[in-house]
């Protein structure tokens, strides 16, 4: 397993579970990442959403993705435990005029004044299966 491999995962696998926290208290929620690269993986919120004010107040996330398997012997986990920076970049907010778009139609008002882009920029990832669960010490951490 390599970072290549954990990037070609996330990009197979975007629907994960992201866990921030808040006043001591874990919170995870189902997110979909945008893209997966060297330089780290991608998602986006609303400003006006607990998410985001939780990210500002702590950077510091955990990441799920699951390859939903039908058959539990072929099952793979990736975490990503990580810091998260906020990206304003006028290039990545036009990648995502399409999934904007979609939204908007959903619910009926342009969302674009309040959208934030953050990517997880460094951290460690591993993976694990059910064949990996009596080794969970010797199971490689890959920093990024």
């Amino acid at each position: 397993m390599d970072l290549k491999y954990c990037i070609a995962f996330a990009l197979k696998n975007p629907l994960c579970f992201l866990a921030t926290t808040e006043d001591d208290q874990p919170h995870v929620r189902a997110m979909l990442m945008v893209s997966a690269d060297e330089t780290g993986y991608t998602f986006t919120t609303l400003n006006f959403k607990m998410l985001s004010r939780q990210l500002h107040q702590n950077p510091k996330v955990e990441v799920c993705l699951y390859n939903n398997a039908d058959n539990l012997m072929y099952s793979k986990t990736m975490r990503i435990c990580g810091t998260i920076e906020f990206i304003e970049d006028p290039e990545a907010m036009d990648d995502l005029a399409e999934t904007r778009e979609k939204v908007a139609r959903i619910s009926g008002e342009s969302i674009d004044p309040h959208v934030e882009i953050f990517k997880i920029t460094s951290g460690e990832i591993h993976c694990w299966s059910v064949k990996d669960m009596m080794k969970e010490k010797q199971i490689k951490h890959i920093k990024f």
